[in-house]
């Protein structure tokens, strides 16, 4: 097959015995956005499940028994579901390799993308979380990350997607559930320091008065109110980030210097991680939207410490989304 050297080569034109030799399935190496390369995103793609969901045939890599195997025939499978973890503003990016297992069980693709700090400057830490920022629109990013995996993994569903998000992860999470809900086939919110409420009199990221102008997209409650939702926060998240101390030097370094006021999106918080999503709960309640709200005992600002409630969120949900 002759192909233009600008076209991806697609789990399509491969036998899907060399899958994994060309790294289409399992680890799936960073790959940098086309549409915006300082974007990047890798991926876990379980061999086993992924054979059977699109190709009908057996992978090399997917089992010891089977390497070098050749396509069997077998009835095409509604596609892989897709979970999609988003980092928090530190960028770690221990999920792609922790949450394998879990694609196998699940069973799902993993996607994780990364947005560098930096982006909008040599101070940006937080650009992503906020979705839209001088050189960034991270939400168009993510769905430019779909397209392609659309196209490079046409046995991966991409239309619906499972999203989580942890402390900046769980910022970018609910405001990308407010702006696309239709593109969500769950959230989890995790231990977001701010939050942007359903409010029409606050500007965004505050609240949401000037979403269409910025965004060129309307908030739909009734639609948000249909996607699964889960908060979930450590019990010992008692604390704001940050000390007052510290708060009041951002604040006045503000005063005096622009790239830190443009850092300053939000005011200093006040109170911590779990009073600000008991907050958002209530509030969301008020607007028809419910949420299931967890909090994991004992555990204080630690992904890896709700993990395990956010997996049993979500399991369930990719299972019965992959049988109906």
């Amino acid at each position: 097959m002759e192909t233009n050297i600008d076209t991806p080569l697609t789990t399509a034109d491969v036998p899907p015995r060399f899958l994994n030799a060309t790294l289409l399935v399992n680890h799936v190496p960073h790959r940098a956005l086309a549409s915006d390369p300082r974007v990047s995103y890798a991926l876990h793609i379980p061999a086993k499940h992924y054979a059977s969901h699109y190709t009908g045939g057996v992978v090399s890599g997917a089992d010891p028994a089977t390497a070098g195997g050749t396509p069997a025939p077998a009835a095409k499978a509604k596609k892989l579901p897709l979970l999609v973890s988003i980092h928090g503003t530190r960028r770690f990016m221990f999920d792609i390799d922790e949450l394998a297992p879990f694609t196998q069980s699940a069973p799902c693709a993993l996607l994780t993308p990364l947005f560098p700090a930096g982006l909008d400057g040599p101070n940006d830490i937080d650009s992503f979380k906020l979705l839209r920022s001088k050189t960034l629109r991270s939400d168009l990013a993510l769905l430019a990350i779909l397209d392609e995996v659309a196209v490079r993994w046409p046995g991966i569903d991409t239309e619906k997607i499972f999203l989580m998000g942890f402390s900046g992860g769980g910022q970018f999470v609910h405001r990308f559930l407010y702006l696309h809900p239709e593109r969500l086939a769950a959230a989890s919110v995790g231990a977001p320091g701010h939050v942007t409420v359903l409010d029409d009199s606050q500007n965004w990221p505050i609240g949401i008065k000037n979403v269409e102008t910025l965004f060129s997209r309307s908030i739909d409650k009734s639609l948000i109110s249909q996607v699964p939702i889960q908060l979930i926060v450590g019990g010992a998240e008692l604390a704001p980030h940050g000390s007052e101390q510290f708060w009041a030097w951002m604040t006045d370094l503000a005063s005096k210097n622009e790239a830190a006021r443009e850092a300053l999106k939000f005011p200093p918080m006040e109170e911590g991680r779990l009073a600000t999503l008991q907050d958002l709960h209530e509030l969301w309640k008020r607007d028809g939207i419910t949420a299931r709200f967890d909090v994991v005992p004992g555990v204080a600002h630690d992904p890896r410490g709700v993990r395990e409630g956010v997996l049993a969120f979500m399991q369930p949900l990719i299972e019965k989304y992959a049988k109906d």
